[in-house]
C-alpha cells in the first residue's frame, strides 16, 4: 500500500479533469438539501482548480433542482461555477432516453426533473391513469402516493423500463444521514412487478461518461472525488478513473477500509482541504495530522 500511494497522488496531480460529488463532499445542508454550506477546502478547492484550468463538474444524485439552479444555489455561498457546472441525474438520464429512442417518459419527480427532460423533447407525463409510455424514470418525490405507484406499475406492466435516479438510502445533511425516494420508490415497483431498475445517476456508468463527456476528458484521466462508498468510488472504478474518498459525509476512513479490494478508493482523505493540500505538494505528514490517516491503494 505504501508503494502505491506516490503513484495515485501522482495521478491525482496529473488528472485531467475533476468530477466532483456535491452533499458530504463540497457542502452539508439540511434534510430537505437546502441551506448549503460549504465544507472546509471546498471553496479553495474549486478555485485552484479554476485557476489551474483543470476542468471540473459537480455530480449530485439531487434532483430537488434543475441542474443550473444548483449551479446558481452553489454560485450564491461562493462557487465559482459556470450554469453547466452541474450534473444531476437528469443530464445522463436525457442522454440514456435519446440513445433509446423513448420521448414518452412517466416521471415520478419534480421540477427538478420534469423542467429538464421538457426542455429537451421529451413528452412528460405525471404518474396517473394508465397511458402508455416509454419508461418510467424516478426521482426526489416526497408526494409520493399509492395512486402513483399503482400508475408506474402498469406503466412496467405495459412494457415499460424503470429508471431510477439513485439507489442510495442515505444522502449526507448538516443534521446526519437523510433518507432519499429514488431507491424506496423503486424497490416498491420492483417488488410488485419483478422489473429490473436501470440507475442513470451514481454509480452507473451512465453518470460518468455524461461527467466525462461534458469535461471533453478521457474516463481514465479523471479524478472522482466523493463521500459515499456505495457511490462515487465504484463509479470511478468501473470507468478506470481515480477514486477519491473523503471523510465528511456518509462514509469515513474505516467504512472505505472495510470495503472488498476492488472497491477501495486509490486515496482516502480527511476532506477536501487535505486533497487541496496533497494536489498542490504538500508533505504527507502534513495531511496525515488532520483526522483519519491518508491511505491509498
Amino acid at each position: 500500500m505504501a508503494d502505491e500511494l506516490p503513484a495515485a497522488v501522482s495521478r491525482l496531480r496529473a488528472a485531467g479533469g475533476f468530477v466532483l460529488d456535491m452533499d458530504g463532499t463540497l457542502v452539508l445542508g439540511d434534510r430537505r438539501n437546502h441551506r448549503l454550506a460549504p465544507l472546509p477546502g471546498a471553496l479553495a478547492l474549486t478555485r485552484r482548480l479554476r485557476r489551474g484550468g483543470v476542468p471540473f463538474v459537480v455530480l449530485t444524485n439531487g434532483t430537488t433542482r434543475t441542474p443550473p439552479q444548483y449551479a446558481a444555489t452553489l454560485r450564491d455561498i461562493g462557487f465559482d461555477l459556470d450554469a453547466d457546472g452541474v450534473l444531476t441525474p437528469v443530464s445522463s438520464a436525457i442522454e440514456v432516453l435519446r440513445r433509446r429512442r423513448q420521448s414518452r417518459v412517466m416521471v415520478l419527480g419534480t421540477g427538478g426533473l420534469t423542467d429538464p427532460l421538457e426542455e429537451a423533447g421529451v413528452e412528460v407525463l405525471p404518474p396517473s391513469g394508465r397511458p402508455r409510455v416509454d419508461a418510467v424514470l424516478v426521482g426526489w418525490y416526497r408526494e409520493f402516493t399509492m395512486d402513483a405507484l399503482e400508475s408506474a406499475c402498469h406503466a412496467v406492466w405495459d412494457g415499460a423500463p424503470l429508471y431510477s435516479c439513485s439507489q442510495s438510502v442515505f444522502f449526507a445533511t448538516a443534521d446526519g444521514r437523510a433518507m432519499g425516494t429514488s431507491r424506496a420508490i423503486s424497490a416498491m415497483v420492483r417488488s410488485l412487478t419483478g422489473c429490473r431498475v436501470q440507475v442513470v445517476g451514481k454509480p452507473s456508468l451512465h453518470a460518468l461518461r455524461s461527467a466525462g463527456r461534458r469535461l471533453g476528458v478521457r474516463l481514465g484521466e479523471l479524478a472522482v472525488v466523493g463521500d459515499d462508498p456505495e457511490l462515487e468510488v465504484p463509479m470511478a472504478h468501473r470507468g478506470r478513473s481515480l477514486a477519491v474518498a473523503v471523510g465528511t459525509g456518509i462514509g469515513d476512513g474505516d467504512a472505505f477500509a472495510g470495503q472488498p479490494e476492488a472497491r477501495r478508493p486509490h486515496l482516502s482523505v480527511p476532506g477536501v482541504d487535505a486533497l487541496l493540500a496533497l494536489y498542490e505538494g504538500a508533505p504527507d505528514r502534513s495531511v496525515r495530522g488532520r483526522g483519519p490517516r491518508l491511505t491509498g491503494r
